[in-house]
């Protein structure tokens, strides 16, 4: 029986304006996001091409990631650290010959957003 993740996101109002916290059964506390616009970068299509990719094209490397995203490997890397702090993915440590890479993996299967007012 395989294990259903999930990964709870949720966003408050706050003197006229937004925050945005996750929390992860994994990790203890909660973190802030800065407002919607976070959010909605976090949960950008680049992002979610680039989950896809992950999920469904089993890339070895972020570098091999860019290369089936045709995007540069800097702009990459970014996302992934940004997927990788909110505890979307995580990555593997794999040795090569002479090297170390490191290979992403989904953390989540499903997402739920809270909006509190």
């Amino acid at each position: 029986m395989v294990k259903t993740k999930t990964r709870e996101v949720t966003i408050k109002e706050s003197k006229g304006s937004f925050s945005i916290f996750s929390s992860s059964p994994e990790k203890e506390g909660k973190y802030d996001f800065d407002g919607l616009t976070a959010l909605r970068q976090l949960l950008s299509k680049e992002k979610a091409k680039m989950l896809d990719a992950i999920k469904y094209k089993e890339p070895k490397s972020i570098y091999g990631l860019a290369k089936i995203l045709g995007r540069p490997f800097k702009a990459t890397m970014d996302d992934i650290k940004l997927l990788e702090r909110f505890g979307f993915i995580h990555l593997i440590k794999e040795k090569t010959k002479n090297r170390v890479r490191h290979r992403p993996e989904i953390s989540v299967d499903h997402m739920i957003i809270h909006l509190k007012i």
